[in-house]
């Protein structure tokens, strides 16, 4: 929904799915970072930091999908437009005590529409590749928390959110 009209931007006055028209908005610079969780066991962990899976580097692997997440973002979610981002950058942080690994994804650009689903991709493809990579191992990981944490730019300007800040 569009916080300023309270009606879903996707959707036409006739109720059909819709691109938004940004032809007429101004080129600002946008920004966004998200975060998610891959759940995993302590062989996981311990076997990450020890830089032994089979695979090899756990996480140049899952940064560069990331990255690649984040700039095919218009080629999996119908209604995004493609957009030529000027910075992806896919970051993670193994927490033992949590037995999880946290991603973040943050994407950048001067344009005239936001880049919050770009990094929402970005993270959701790190993290998978991730799983894809540790699957051996334990095959009962989970992703959770996946969500934007921060948004600058646009109309709605600068934005943290809240509950992301507390975890």
């Amino acid at each position: 929904m569009s916080e300023s009209s309270g009606k879903f931007s996707h959707i036409d006055a006739g109720g059909q799915a819709n691109m938004v028209d940004v032809s007429d908005k101004s080129v600002t610079k946008r920004e966004a970072t998200a975060e998610g969780f891959l759940y995993v066991s302590d062989s996981v962990i311990k076997q990450i930091s020890e830089a032994k899976i089979a695979k090899g580097d756990v996480f140049a692997v899952a940064r560069i999908a990331g990255i690649q997440g984040a700039k095919r973002c218009s080629d999996l979610i119908p209604l995004c437009h493609p957009l030529a981002l000027s910075k992806v950058d896919v970051n993670f942080e193994v927490q033992p005590e949590e037995k999880r690994i946290r991603a973040t994804c943050y994407c950048k650009l001067s344009g005239k529409t936001g880049v919050e689903m770009e990094a929402l991709t970005g993270v959701n493809v790190a993290l998978l590749t991730l799983f894809d990579m540790c699957k051996a191992i334990d095959p009962t990981m989970h992703m959770e928390g996946v969500r934007v944490i921060e948004k600058k730019g646009g109309k709605t300007g600068h934005w943290t959110n809240k509950e992301a800040s507390e975890k």
